[in-house]
Order: C-alpha cells, then structure tokens, then sequence
C-alpha cells in the first residue's frame, strides 16, 4: 500500500485489526498517524487536505472538509495530532487520524490574530489580539486549566524543539516561554475544564518597548527579529545575543527554523540574511527577479529556500549564498507554504494542485494532490496571476499624521496616524521630546512616554523612516503632566457592522473633578497598537475601509479632561474582525455554449471577501436570477440568438457587494450565403459561407431526386447527375438551435460523344460504315436500347457529334473491328430526333470515353 491510495474504509480496517487510536493518546497511539515522514498539506480550490509520503511523494490518503471552499486553513500537526483553523470562519477542527473525522470543533474569532500551535500531545489557541494563550485538550479542544494572560498585540505562538512556547511581547519589548501543562486522563468536558494550565517559566528582554518584534523557534530557543532596531536577537540555553542588521526595508522570519542559521528575509530588497549562531556571523545573498512577494526563507539541509509567490518559483542557496537550484511547478503561483517535517521539506501551493518534496539530498519530487481523484472533478484552472504594479517612485516618507499627545500623571500618551510611503515601506517612527528619543515599530502609531516632570509643558515630534531615510517631522500639541487626571472606562465594547465601520462603544468616565472633554480610541491587533480616533461622546464609529478587513482588533480608550490629562487605558473590548460586502468578481467572462440551444457559459475569480466568506454568487442573466456557490455556471433556458447582459455579485453575511458585468449571445440558427457554384457534365459544386451563430454548425447539399451530400460548411460537390440538365440546389446548415437554408441554380455541362465506325480494308468491311442498309450497321439509333429493327429511329453518320444524358443497360453490341472490339450492354441516351438511344459500342464520349461519369437513366 506504500504510496498508494488508502481510503477511509481502509485505514479504519487496519486500525481495528490493531486495536490503536490515534486521539486517544495511548500506548501504541497513532502508529498509523503519520509514518514514512508524512505531512498534510492543504487544497483550497479543492476543500481537501491531503497526507503527501514524503519518502514516495505520492499522496496516500485524502479528506474533503466541508464548507471550507477557497478558504485559507492553517494546518497544525505532529504525529499524534492534526487540527485545522478556517481563517474565513474561525472554526478550529480537531481531526481523528484513525477514522479521518472530525471529533471535535471550537470557534475563535474569524480573521488573522488567532493562530493554533501543537507539540507531542499539547494544543494551544494563541489569539494575538487579546494577549491571551490557552491550552486545549486535543480529544475535546476543551481548555486545559486557566491560561496564561499578556498584554493585548503579542506575536509569535510556535514550539521549540523542547517543546516551549513562545510569545513576543512588543509593548514590553520582551520574549517569555510557556509550557504546558499535563493532559487529563479522560478527555475533559466543557462542563469539568479546569485543573492545572500551562506556565510561564521564561522572560527575556530583547527589545525596547513599542518595537516591532517577529518571532521565529529554534531547535532550542527562539529568534526575535526586531524590525525597528534592524537586529536579530537569539534566546539560546537562557543566554540572548544580538546582532545587528543593515536592512533598509521590513524583514520577516519563518515560524520555525532548523538547524543553527537564522535567515531574515528582507522582501523589499529581495535579499537574505543568514545569521549564524555563536560568532553572530552574517552572510547575505540576494534572490534572482523582481517584485517583493517573497516567503520567509526556510533553512533545511544546509540550504536555504525562498518562494517568490509572483511565479511559483522556489530559489535554492547553499550555506555560502550561492543559488545551487531552482525549482519550478507548473500551476503553482500564489501563496507558497515550505515546512520541515520529519526530515523532509514540503513545499504546498494551496490554490493549485501542486505540491512538491525536499529530501535531506535535496532531490525535489513533484506531487499531484489531486491524484486518484476519489473526490470529483478537478476545479477549474487557477487565473492567471495579475501583471505586477509598476514601481512607484520612491522616496523619503512624509510626515505623519493627526499627531496629538494627552497629558497622564508624569507620564503622556502619544499617537499619530501614518506616514505616506511614498514607494517604501515604513520602517520605524521616531518620536522625540524633553532631550528623550523613542524608536517604535511602523505598526506601533501610539506611545507612552514616562518619567516626565507634573507641572511640566511638554510638546513632542513624529518623524518615519523608510530605506530612503528620514522623512519630516510633524509637532504634538503642547501637553502638561498632572496627578489630577480622570478615570478611564470602566469597559469597552466593540462591534462590527455590515457597512464595513466598527462601532466602540463605553461608559461615560469619572472626570474626578474635571470635565472630560474627549476620549481617544487605539486599535489593537497582532502586534500592533494604532490610533482608531477621538470623540467627545461615548461612542466612536471607525470608517468602513481604515480598519483591514478580516483582521482581528481589540480596542482600548483613554479618557482626556478639559485640561488636557489622560487616563491610563481602559480595560481591552472583546475582538472584532470588521467586514463588508464582498468587491467585485473579476476576469468575468460570458461565452455562447455552441451546443446546448438558448445557453451561455459564465466563469469568474473570486471576489474579495472583504472579512467574511463569500456564501454564493448571485447571477443576473436577462433578469432570470440564480445564486451558485462556485465560480463557474452555465444558464439555460434563454431565446435563440438572445443578446443579454451578464450581471454577477458576490455575498456574504454583510449581503452582494457590487456587480461585474459583461455581455453575451446565446446560439442562433445559422444563415447561409452561397457565393457561387460550377458544374461538370455530371457534377455541380456550390461554394458558401456559414454564420454558424456562435454554434457548431454541419452542412448538407441536396436537389431533388438526389441523395444529399454532406460536406464541409464552405464548399459541397455532388456527382452522379445528368449532363446539360438544369438543377435547382439548396445548401443546408444546421446547429443546436436549428437550420439556414440557401438555394443555387446550376445547370451540369452537357456531355458528347462520337459515333464511331472506322471501315475495313477488305471487301464488303471497305463501305460497312459508309450509309446505312438493311440489316445490322454501326452508328444505329434506337428509340429502346436493343437492335430492334421496329424500333430503329435512324443512323448517325460516323463522327456525327451526340449530346448525351444518360445510360441504359440494354442488348450486348459487339463494334467488331470498326472500333477496335468494343463490346458492351450499356446504351447511351442521346439527342436525336428527341432523346433515343445508340450501343456505347458505337459511341466514344468525349473526355475519355468513361461510360461510368453517366447516371443511369
């Protein structure tokens, strides 16, 4: 069975015979779970997830999930477990591997900010957001003890080789490691989750506070690479080593590295740079083409590999920085997927139906996902991905905006909107004032800045910094430090509307005294803290469109009094993902189905989901409405020849976002158009063109008391009629939604012979030919085809020129010696005083004297 299809029923057998589990957690648990190096890998034009052998590169078992079409899954596995996160839904699935179900489901919130990470028999769901990492029992996905709590935005959330947790944290500039904490015997219910939950056991500084911090696990240890300072921190056997970078654009890390490298990929640069472990050497090598849509380089074997997601190609360098390979599959553009598992490299496009395998030899083995397709039909061929934006020009960023400060109790907020680009990616912003300078992340648009003086004016400055360098500065609102400073909220609430605006609502605050003129909403996501806007009620309604749709936030408020003092910040809100209706579909198309009478053909991309699956596509084609789930649809039932208009939308929970439209016509009858004919003595051919109406059309010639001839639709010849005879015919063309017609006159040529009779050379043969006599001669003409002597109707003279029509089969006639021994029963019908007949034997056609060009008569 080694690299051969195993169906469920299959598995289920073979896991009978040996008594095992795979969620159970037993002894002799999952033996079958995931041998010879497997790994799941994800189909999203397919809904299917498919366990690829990495030692035969073939898929052995295959599972379709419903509901989750096209949708984004993070695919957590160990050899114990296998669960699924739906990023469009937040559905979180805990699959056993024995029986290829689905035992237990969870929701999170939909979006990016929740991330699920597995190790040996523990499972954790770490939403980003809220700063919140809890353990789950995998047989359940019910929580395991109390979790383990840090400030709302972390990053991070992947095990170590040791099988530690780790989670950045940017507002602290720290890094810290959990372990979990022992399953229960049982699986525990909702009902009885509880008892001892994971720790916190290890706390790093690495960073300033407010940097942008990633996070990548080691084999033992975790790498930070801090995006504001451009310098990657090690955590290795609790000792931290720094080394810093030059990078003049936003870097990033994979989830996990093997082995004692590090690489930092720089997308805007197309450059990477390894950072080697001990001496804190750094090497760089740059990856061939253009465009910035590079994954996080992996390590693996001793080499490194870049996905440029633009093309599908996956760019192999050796330890030196030299490209020793290039791997290239077809149909594989789009978001690339590369993950070291069990001695393998798996590299998974999840929007096609390629997959390929890495071994510790670097051999790369291609495999189809879709092989022993047990599931259906394959999906329809992925678009063509769009041609690259053109650069914009680039240049040093400008200045931020909506700069405002509030005053706290020696202590003031700071917040500002973006900076424009202007063609490169921010990296940090600078904030400075009272002598102190503050690096924080491009994400991090908001700052505390403590140890200021009560009683103190203060005014601060914002200034960006993108690989061009530093754009200008834009100045705060003067702000005075002060211990009388007002309460903040005692709760938020958030919420997500169906216009694609966020609505924060909370309780008026205590002003203690002072009035409070304003409050001031941030916005927290996965690592990021940014000013959401102000207001003096108690209610902020954000804009659809300046929050990312699909994204997770939570949100914090700040209370300011008439003096200008600020609170500390209120209590996180819950977690919202904003949304609207979905945009509009693309590379929509609408074409005649050439077979199938009154129907068009529709295919489309898929629409932007805008933070909600889209849950049908509702098709408009003259006014009859359908709604299907996929991309694709034929409409039937429409006139013949019918021009419509194509209107399609996309929906979601927020309802259809707006149309894509085009035109189309259905199949119409074919019109014909002869252009000329031609004829033979006993052939006519009709030339013409055909309008087919978009159909398929086939093509026939006919007349009367003929069979009709079919042919190609330009030009038909039909054979076997009459010499010099007058013919009306009519060409036929025929498609799915009926016939053409058109008619020809034609008259064939007429068509001659010579009667014959060549004298002897003795006696009576010398004047044989010479007049006509009693008795039999050569050159008789009959009204009936035998020498009949009552029946005789004259005699042609030899040479005399005879229009003929047709044959007969009649009496033999020998012509002897007087034209060279033809001997026949055929007799030709000619003019002759009407139409009568002569023996062929008398009569040589003209053209090669070939009896069979005559019909019958």
């Amino acid at each position: 069975m080694r690299g051969g299809l195993v169906t469920i029923g299959t598995v289920g057998a073979l896991l009978a015979a040996m008594g095992l589990t795979v969620l159970g957690l037993g002894a002799a648990d999952n033996a079958v779970a995931n041998y010879d190096a497997s790994s799941w890998l994800w189909s999203a034009a397919r809904s299917e997830i498919a366990r690829v052998n990495g030692v035969t590169a073939r898929v052995d078992t295959r599972m379709g999930i419903p509901g989750a079409r096209r949708h984004p899954m993070e695919v957590a596995q160990t050899d114990r477990l296998l669960v699924l996160r739906d990023l469009k839904t937040g559905q979180v699935s805990s699959l056993d591997l024995a029986t290829l179900q689905i035992t237990a489901t969870t929701p999170t919130t939909p979006g990016l900010g929740v991330n699920v990470a597995l190790h040996e028999d523990a499972a954790f769901v770490v939403d980003a957001v809220q700063g919140i990492v809890r353990q789950l029992d995998p047989r359940s996905l019910t929580p395991v003890g109390e979790p383990v709590r840090y400030p709302p935005g972390i990053t991070g959330g992947a095990f170590d080789g040791k099988g530690r947790l780790w989670i950045a944290i940017p507002s602290e500039g720290t890094v810290s490691a959990v372990t979990p904490a022992r399953l229960p015997a049982a699986p525990a219910g909702a009902a009885s989750a509880g008892g001892a939950g994971p720790e916190r056991v290890e706390t790093y500084p690495v960073a300033e506070p407010s940097h942008e911090l990633v996070v990548s696990t080691l084999d033992d240890g975790v790498a930070v690479l801090d995006r504001t300072s451009a310098s990657l921190v090690t955590v290795r056997g609790g000792t931290t080593r720094r080394t810093p970078l030059t990078m003049s654009a936003v870097g990033t890390l994979p989830a996990r590295t093997s082995g004692p490298a590090v690489p930092v990929t720089v997308a805007g640069e197309r450059r990477v740079h390894v950072v080697a472990d001990g001496a804190g050497e750094v090497r760089e090598f740059t990856v061939p083409g253009a465009g910035d849509r590079l994954s996080p380089a992996v390590a693996w074997a001793g080499r490194f590999y870049c996905a440029d997601e633009a093309s599908g190609t996956v760019y192999a360098f050796d330890g030196a920085g030299q490209l020793v390979d290039t791997v290239t599959g077809k149909g594989a553009a789009g978001p690339l997927e590369l993950e070291v598992r069990e001695n393998h490299l798996f590299i998974n496009a999840p929007d096609s139906s390629v997959a390929r395998v890495v071994d510790d030899k670097h051999q790369v083995r291609e495999v189809n996902k879709y092989a022993n397709d047990v599931l259906g039909g394959d999906p329809p061929p992925a678009p063509p991905p769009p041609p690259p934006p053109k650069k914009p020009k680039v240049g040093k960023p400008g200045a931020p905006r909506s700069v405002s400060a509030s005053a706290g109790n020696a202590q003031a907020r700071v917040t500002w909107k973006p900076a424009a680009a202007n063609g490169a990616e921010i990296i940090r912003y600078v904030v400075e004032g009272d002598g102190q300078r503050h690096e924080v992340g491009a994400n991090q648009r908001a700052v505390e800045i403590t140890g200021l003086t009560n009683g103190r004016s203060y005014t601060f400055s914002v200034h960006a910094v993108n690989a061009k360098g530093a754009g200008p500065a834009r100045r705060s609102n003067p702000v005075t430090p002060t211990a009388a400073v007002p309460d903040p909220p005692a709760s938020v609430t958030a919420e997500a509307r169906p216009d694609g605006t966020v609505r924060v609502t909370w309780p008026a605050a205590n002003g203690q005294g002072n009035t409070i003129a304003r409050y001031a909403v941030t916005a927290t996501s996965a690592g990021t803290n940014a000013p959401a806007g102000e207001s003096t009620r108690t209610e902020l309604v954000i804009p659809a469109g300046e929050l990312e749709y699909g994204t997770q936030y939570a949100f914090t408020v700040v209370s300011v009094n008439d003096k200008g003092a600020g609170s500390a910040a209120s209590p996180v809100s819950n977690t919202v993902v904003p949304f609207a209706p979905p945009g509009q579909p693309t590379d929509l198309t609408a074409s005649t189905v050439a077979d199938q009478p009154g129907a068009i053909a529709l295919r489309w991309s898929p629409a932007a989901d805008n933070g909600r699956p889209v849950t049908a596509y509702r098709v408009d084609v003259a006014g009859r409405v359908s709604e299907v789930t996929d991309t694709q649809t034929t409409v039937s039932g429409l006139g013949d020849g019918q021009n419509v208009r194509v209107k399609v939308r996309a929906v979601n929970e927020a309802g259809p976002g707006p149309e894509a439209t085009t035109t189309a016509r259905t199949v119409a009858p074919p019109r014909v158009t002869v252009t000329g004919s031609s004829a033979t003595a006993t052939t006519a051919t009709v030339t013409f063109t055909v309008d087919a109406g978009g159909g398929q059309a086939t093509c026939t010639l006919s007349t009367s008391g003929e069979q009709p001839e079919q042919g190609p639709c330009s030009k038909i010849t039909m054979s076997g009629l009459a010499p010099g005879t007058a013919y009306t015919f009519t060409v036929t063309a025929s498609n799915a939604a009926g016939k053409g017609t058109a008619e020809r006159a034609q008259t064939t040529d007429p068509l001659y012979g010579v009667a014959t009779c060549k004298n002897g050379s003795d006696g009576d043969q010398r004047t044989y030919c010479d007049k006509d006599v009693d008795g039999r001669n050569g050159n008789e003409i009959f009204s009936v085809p035998r020498q009949d002597n009552d029946k005789q109707v004259g005699w042609a003279k030899p040479g005399t020129r005879l229009k003929a029509y047709c044959k007969r089969s009649g009496q033999n006639v020998d012509s002897w010696i007087y034209n060279n021994q033809k001997q026949s029963t055929w007799w030709v019908q000619v003019e002759y005083e009407g139409r009568n007949y002569i023996p062929w034997a008398w009569l040589n056609l003209e053209g090669g004297d070939d009896i069979k060009i005559l019909p019958t008569c």
